[in-house]
């Protein structure tokens, strides 16, 4: 597979998690939703450091891809994020280690947070890929 058609599937498979997420909120499923949405963002992430020309390291923290992204665009908007957002973004990164091995529920409210969390993280990554 390409660089091209990796980036495209993950893109796609990103999506996929982001729609199923509004599902599981609209259902009131907001350990799934949550969980959708930290899918949704690290394959965004890992996508778009394809498009930057780096192999993405095969981790699911969130907050390294971040990094890895601001180190190659030096992108102001981004860095603020990742300040902004310290609390969310951990939050996801321990979503992926609960939803497998931790019965956690979560509220509402969390998970809106995390959403908009994940919603600026991917527009600012998107603006600042070029």
């Amino acid at each position: 597979m390409s660089h091209l058609e990796e980036y495209e599937y993950l893109i796609k498979r990103s999506r996929r998690f982001y729609d199923t997420a509004l599902i599981q909120m609209e259902k009131e499923f907001y350990d799934l939703a949550a969980f959708s949405l930290e899918q949704s963002l690290q394959l965004y992430l890992k996508a778009f450091l394809l498009k930057m020309g780096l192999e993405y390291p095969r981790t699911h923290s969130i907050r390294r891809l971040l990094e890895l992204i601001y180190e190659i665009s030096r992108n102001e908007e981004i860095e603020r994020l990742m300040r902004d957002f310290l609390l969310e973004l951990a939050i996801l990164e321990d979503v992926y280690i609960t939803a497998r091995y931790i019965p956690r529920e979560y509220k509402k409210e969390e998970v809106l947070r995390i959403k908009r969390a994940a919603d600026e993280v991917m527009e600012a990554v998107r603006k600042a890929s070029g």
